[in-house]
Formats: structure tokens, C-alpha cells, sequence
């Protein structure tokens, strides 16, 4: 069985997903999230089973028709809030608050951390599927985001008239979900 560390040195994913937030995804262990800020660019790499939410099953759908057995999800932040006006008011009272980014991997106390996670895919050339809303609130951790992530291997479904707004994969109508799937797959194939 692979330890936590062979899983993000070793295996490289088919594809990186980048998407918001944890969303309603909750670890199925018991799992200490308070760590003090000092500590924050030195923990250690740990692996836990999660309960998935509705956002990973469009995931899983992609993998499923593109014949992808290992995706790796990163989050903009890791403020875990289903709810995307809640998030957006969480991440401003943090920042208001504290000045607080390292809920973001993309953050720079984190870079040792995105470093595990995107060493490997950068050498195998993996797809970074951009998957994380196109609301105004998330621009200045989609512009972090944007400085680590290389572009020559970025994909998604992209917004008219914007550079770097991708669709997120759970719009609200059923149809429009199915549609997400099947566009984002196309545009796959055509890479």
C-alpha cells in the first residue's frame, strides 16, 4: 500500500483538478485543523478518506469517460463552506481580520507544500483542469493561483470575455451539468 508522500512523489495524477473550496467534501476521520500560523509551511503531507460532495461526482464523471484512474483535487482556499456567498464573506473577514492567505496552498507560507503536489505533474506534462467559478470575489486567489500553475498545460471551460474565469463543474440546472461534462470532456479529447 502507498504511503501519503508515494502518492504525490511517485504517482503522478492524469490530470489536476482546481477548483474553489473543499465545498461540503468532509474528512470521514477525526482530523485536527487548528495549526498555528508559524507552523503552516512545515506540516507534513497526510492523506485522509473523505465523504464526497456533489462537485466531486462531476469529477469522477470526467474520469469516468476519460479513462482517468487518479485525479488530484487543490482548492483556491481551504475554507471549507458549501455555500459559495458564505465563502466569499469568510475569505474577506479573514483577510480583513488577519491578513491571513495561507488558507490558500497557493499562498506563499505553503509553496514547499504546492511543491509535492505539482513537481511530478509539471515533469509528466499532467492537464490542470481549471474548474473554479467565475465570480469576481475569487480574483486575487485565482491571480496567486495563476503564478505557480504553468500555463502550456491549463484547460477548462473558459468564460466569454475573460481570461481566467472557468466554469465551475455544479451549475444549478441538471441539464447544464450533464452539458459541463460532456463540453469539458470534448475539449479533452481535443488536447
Amino acid at each position: 500500500m502507498p504511503t501519503d508522500v508515494d502518492l504525490l512523489s511517485t504517482q503522478c495524477p492524469d490530470a489536476i483538478f482546481i477548483m474553489m473550496n473543499p465545498g461540503s467534501s468532509k474528512p470521514l476521520e477525526v482530523v485536527d485543523n487548528l495549526v498555528p500560523q508559524d507552523r503552516i509551511g512545515h506540516l507534513e503531507v497526510s492523506l485522509v478518506p473523505t465523504k464526497p460532495d456533489i462537485t466531486q461526482y462531476q469529477v469522477m464523471r470526467v474520469m469516468h469517460h476519460c479513462g482517468w484512474r487518479h485525479v488530484r483535487v487543490l482548492n483556491l482556499s481551504d475554507v471549507r463552506e458549501p455555500k459559495s456567498s458564505e465563502f466569499f464573506k469568510r475569505c474577506r473577514e479573514i483577510k480583513a481580520e488577519t491578513g491571513f492567505t495561507a488558507h490558500s496552498i497557493f499562498s506563499k507560507p505553503r509553496a514547499q507544500e504546492l511543491s509535492l503536489y505539482l513537481t511530478l505533474a509539471k515533469a509528466q506534462e499532467t492537464p490542470f483542469v481549471c474548474a473554479w467559478g467565475v465570480n469576481d470575489h475569487l480574483n486575487l486567489l485565482i491571480e496567486e493561483c495563476l503564478k505557480k500553475v504553468p500555463q502550456f498545460g491549463r484547460i477548462g471551460l473558459l468564460k466569454s470575455e475573460t481570461k481566467d474565469k472557468y466554469f465551475h463543474p455544479l451549475p444549478t440546472l441538471q441539464s447544464d451539468k450533464v452539458m459541463w461534462v460532456e463540453k469539458l470532456v470534448a475539449e479533452i479529447g481535443a488536447k
